[in-house]
């Protein structure tokens, strides 16, 4: 429940005897908390590593709605991550990560921007696109403001609201001194990493294993892209 609204939620506990942390997940235009790209996958394959996801029904769109109305629903979907962060709260666990897919992503960097519960220890923003449409560059300052570690992962065929905001995205993160901010291209996977199931989660469970277990997150490589 979200400032008196219910919602639909999906909760996957881990498959190991100790959960390593919570993982909510955050989808894209359109899509829902079981989408078949992206969000399933990662919602159903991280319990394998001892992560518990849950996914969350975010504000949609119509399908053909400009991009301005997409921007008026973000704030809307504050909330409800917020209700994702107090779900882990009464499950006492105290380490989760931020995972969202392109809308959902800038959802989740919107989010940050304006909160910092502690509980959270990392984003990973999937394909997150920025829109010429937006003039004020909302999701560029919000990634300027993100102190916790970034994983900007995309594919080398995504979109081109992704592809030519690739170097935009990591300046503003080196003007927000995040050193724990990391870009990664994969070779040949569209804007939904489609029959790449396999490399994307695989590329998430091993960067937020890592990321929960370091002690420092200043460990982290600095801001710059690279090409996988």
């Amino acid at each position: 429940e979200a400032e008196g609204q219910e919602f639909l939620a999906i909760h996957t506990e881990s498959n190991l005897p100790s959960v390593r942390g919570g993982a909510i997940i955050l989808h894209g235009h359109g899509a829902n908390p079981n989408w078949i790209d992206v969000v399933q996958p990662l919602r159903s394959r991280l319990p394998d590593a001892g992560w518990e996801t849950l996914a969350l029904q975010l504000p949609v769109p119509a399908v053909d709605a400009p991009d301005s109305a997409v921007q008026a629903l973000i704030p809307e979907s504050l909330p409800r991550i917020e209700a994702g962060v107090e779900f882990f709260r009464q499950r006492e666990i105290s380490t989760l990560v931020l995972i969202g897919h392109s809308l959902g992503a800038r959802m989740g960097a919107q989010y940050l921007a304006v909160s910092a519960p502690q509980e959270l220890k990392a984003f990973v923003a999937v394909g997150i696109s920025i829109p010429a449409s937006d003039s004020e560059d909302r999701t560029l300052v919000a990634l300027e403001k993100i102190k916790i570690p970034v994983f900007d992962i995309y594919g080398s065929r995504d979109i081109e609201p992704v592809l030519q905001t690739v170097e935009k995205r990591a300046a503003a993160a080196r003007r927000g001194e995040n050193q724990a901010y990391r870009q990664l291209e994969i070779q040949g996977a569209d804007h939904f990493f489609s029959g790449m199931d396999d490399e994307l989660t695989g590329r998430v469970r091993a960067w937020i294993t890592r990321i929960s277990s370091a002690p420092e997150a200043s460990t982290e490589t600095p801001a710059q892209p690279i090409v996988r």
